[in-house]
């Protein structure tokens, strides 16, 4: 550029070494002080080639001493010794009172390992969403027929109206039982499988075909538009346990006249009824799909559908008490087991609380709720609800 290096204040005047024909390199940087960059300026050759024996010696004792720094750190903040703690702790100890130790730290390691063992052994538990699409495929406890390109699509009036506006108000107009509703969509390209992969998304929140199509936006907009956009199958299911749209089932709860003789129970609050779905309970669990498929047999389900009335299941409170359905129907809607149900809405005069009274055990422990109802899950045949109550005990015990 013209400059003369004379002309740089001599705390900022290039070094120059070596050969004088040597091309060299250097690299500025320059330190700055609390008012802003100064000019102090430190210069790094890139040129190795002609370093003198002392620089050397300098930038090996420096990384000699940055490494011992690094080491004096490492060593700081190394975690303590625990072998030396144990054997300071030791130290004044039986022979017999160490070997005992021993034996107690083998016995909680070897029941470690069988816990971790029987978790891995333990079957799934089936999901909201496996459930509901076996409803689908084998159309338990069906109410309404939808017929669709001449094929009929058996469904469930509940299920649809709770997860697609479009079929809420197509469905209010025929609220008969066994209705057969012709589908007449406006959206084009839609045929028979593309339509069964529709509910199959309706009754389990993810489609059931590997159909390009359903890639296609276009597609997509015009479907949401006809059909509307239903929330997640988690939101739509927890709005049908809190309403109870189309309900057809009732669960009642039988009372021992004597105790309630005895003890002066109301017999309105013991057969106090829970509303529920067909569709829903017999998809969770078998015993109740059992239950359901034996009335059909015998005939029952036939009365109930010509007087139009739910069909009534009274359970044993001895087996199953009360206070415990909102728990096990909460479970079957949700998948979530939420025991402060117990405690937030106490059942007054049920059979349950008075048997607790005879037995001396109205006031159970949350470990002793949680024991019972785990036992009722397996009766019900209900492993989601088993699990979820199994989960609860473990963690309480940590």
């Amino acid at each position: 550029m013209g400059a003369n290096a004379s002309n740089y204040p001599h705390s900022c005047s290039p070094r120059v070494g070596g050969n004088s024909q040597a091309q060299q390199t250097f690299i500025g940087t320059s330190s700055y002080s609390h008012q802003g960059y100064g000019c102090e300026s430190k210069l790094y050759s890139l040129d190795h080639g002609h370093e003198k024996p002392q620089d050397k010696k300098k930038k090996t004792s420096g990384l000699a001493t940055l490494k011992k720094k690094f080491i004096k750190r490492r060593k700081s903040s190394r975690s303590a010794d625990h072998a030396k703690q144990m054997r300071e702790l030791l130290s004044g100890w039986d022979v017999r009172d160490v070997n005992a130790l021993v034996e107690e730290y083998e016995g909680t390691s070897a029941l470690k390992e069988l816990y971790l063992q029987a978790n891995l052994a333990r079957p799934e538990a089936r999901t909201l969403q496996k459930d509901m699409a076996e409803l689908y495929q084998y159309k338990y406890c069906t109410d309404v027929d939808l017929i669709f390109q001449e094929t009929c699509f058996p469904v469930h009036r509940a299920i649809l109206a709770a997860r697609c506006p479009f079929f809420k108000t197509l469905l209010s107009s025929s609220p008969e039982y066994g209705a057969e509703i012709i589908m007449d969509i406006n959206t084009a390209g839609i045929d028979m499988p593309m339509f069964s992969a529709l509910l199959h998304y309706l009754y389990t929140g993810e489609f059931g075909m590997d159909d390009s199509r359903f890639q296609n936006v276009d597609i997509l907009v015009q479907l949401s538009e006809e059909f509307g956009t239903p929330n997640s199958l988690d939101v739509d299911m927890r709005a049908l346990f809190d309403y109870m749209c189309y309900y057809d089932v009732v669960l009642s709860f039988s009372s021992n006249s004597d105790l309630v003789e005895t003890f002066g129970g109301s017999q309105n609050c013991l057969d106090e009824e829970l509303r529920a779905h067909k569709a829903i309970i017999s998809s969770r669990s078998p015993f109740f799909r059992h239950l359901l498929q034996r009335r059909i047999r015998t005939g029952e389900e036939i009365t109930d559908r010509t007087l139009r009335t739910p069909t009534r299941i009274i359970l044993d409170e001895s087996i199953i008490p009360k206070k415990y359905a909102k728990v096990i129907l909460n479970c079957m809607y949700t998948d979530v087991v939420d025991l402060s149900v117990l405690h937030s809405s106490p059942s007054v005069g049920s059979l349950s609380e008075v048997q607790a009274l005879v037995a001396g055990k109205l006031n159970m422990t949350r470990a002793e709720e949680a024991m019972e109802l785990y036992h009722i899950a397996l009766f019900l045949e209900f492993n989601m609800l088993a699990q979820g109550v199994d989960f609860t005990l473990d963690k309480n015990k940590k």
